[in-house]
């Protein structure tokens, strides 16, 4: 079989979300989550009916099946859950089938009032001088996550503006000589004696990449804000500091603390697995995203070689141990299927091949849930994207 036939194969396990068991180990589908739940298996149907390869039914049974039992819109939810996940899936699935304008109109409404919300909420933590939680900021619960969404569904509307203004104002030095996004936090998001003064956080899910990746889309879509090209280039300098450079490449690391912050130097000996979530593949998109951005040809260079180098170290690839986006081996092919569509590194194509190859024999070897980020419908929509040119549906992984 063929990366489309498997991509079906994967789909039609997937065609009920009656009999689909889901992340909860029950016969019902998750509610109302992108990442282990009913509107994110959404999104592989809704792209599959876009190229003609699914069923618009089905993609409406599981959008029905993610509002079955409410949808959560209070200021906690985020990208990945509650109102901004189904006013991203609508809206995707609006962009596909002509519908869904009521529904997606009702949910960006909600998106918007919690998203001010929170912007009230992080320009008062601001002024009071505090340090952020990473839920203030990050992709999967946080500002990022819902800037994202608005820069997708409408990029002209002040909101958008709004959410970039806060990245870049993120991006400005704390008053103590920290970054803007250190956080007093453990990087699992509570107090820990580990993280006695807090870290810096590196990953596009939770970290600085995330907001990077971000406001460097935003350019390449003519989203501009005052002071936007300086925030992206504060966040590269941070990142050149801390680039390690090994024989067998350039990485980064995850975190850092303040140990770590006040020598110079990371207690990380070597790159973690090549995930799209906190490892080389994910940093290295967000980089090339700023370069293209910022019209700088050597940075771009370095974060596509970057990405080149981890594929070809035997010692990072083996990392890999299950097939999910989040960190496994969708999460690598749909990186770096991304790369490679913008690369001026031609052999990142060449790889996509062993790649593929990969995914299927975990999928073989290893069963995968169901999910986005974790399972399944992740790996067949990274299968599916190799021969159909994907719309935004990864926008919710700001890798385009």
């Amino acid at each position: 079989m063929n990366t489309t036939d498997i991509a079906e194969v994967l789909a039609q396990r997937l065609a009920d979300p009656t009999t689909t068991t889901t992340a909860d180990n029950t016969h019902r589908p998750v509610p109302q989550s992108l990442a282990n739940g009913a509107a994110g298996i959404a999104l592989l149907h809704i792209e599959r009916a876009r190229t003609g390869h699914g069923s618009p039914a089905t993609a409406h049974a599981w959008l029905t099946a993610a509002t079955a039992q409410g949808v959560h819109r209070g200021d906690q939810a985020g990208l990945f859950h509650g109102a901004p996940a189904l006013a991203f899936a609508t809206n995707l699935a609006a962009q596909a089938t002509g519908g869904y304008q009521h529904a997606h109109s009702d949910f960006a409404a909600a998106t918007i009032s919690i998203t001010t919300t929170r912007l009230a909420l992080a320009h008062a933590r601001i002024d009071r001088g505090d340090t952020p939680a990473l839920a203030e900021f990050d992709l999967i619960r946080g500002l990022t996550g819902l800037g994202a969404y608005h820069l997708t569904a409408h990029p002209d509307h002040p909101i958008t503006t709004a959410v970039l203004a806060y990245l870049v104002q993120l991006a400005e030095p704390h008053p103590t000589g920290l970054p803007g996004w250190w956080t007093h936090l453990a990087p699992y998001g509570r107090r820990s004696h580990d993280y006695s003064d807090g870290h810096g956080n590196f990953g596009v899910a939770h970290g600085i990449a995330g907001p990077l990746a971000l406001l460097a889309i935003a350019i390449r879509e003519g989203v501009v804000v005052r002071g936007h090209i300086a925030a992206i280039n504060r966040i590269l300098t941070w990142l050149d500091t801390w680039q390690q450079r090994t024989p067998t490449g350039t990485w980064w690391p995850r975190t850092i603390t303040t140990d770590e912050l006040g020598t110079g130097r990371t207690q990380t000996t070597r790159p973690g697995p090549p995930s799209w979530c906190y490892g080389t593949p994910g940093l290295a998109r967000a980089q090339q995203l700023a370069a293209i951005a910022t019209n700088d040809p050597t940075r771009r260079h370095t974060a596509e070689t970057a990405l080149l180098d981890c594929l070809t170290d035997p010692a990072q690839a083996d990392q890999i141990t299950d097939a999910g986006l989040c960190h496994g081996a969708a999460g690598l092919l749909h990186t770096t299927t991304r790369i490679a569509s913008d690369a001026s590194v031609p052999e990142l194509t060449s790889l996509l091949p062993d790649l593929t190859a990969r995914l299927i024999d975990q999928l073989r070897r290893q069963p995968a849930g169901t999910e986005l980020l974790d399972g399944s419908a992740g790996a067949a929509l990274a299968l599916h994207s190799l021969t159909a040119q994907p719309t935004s549906w990864d926008r919710c992984l700001l890798l385009a």
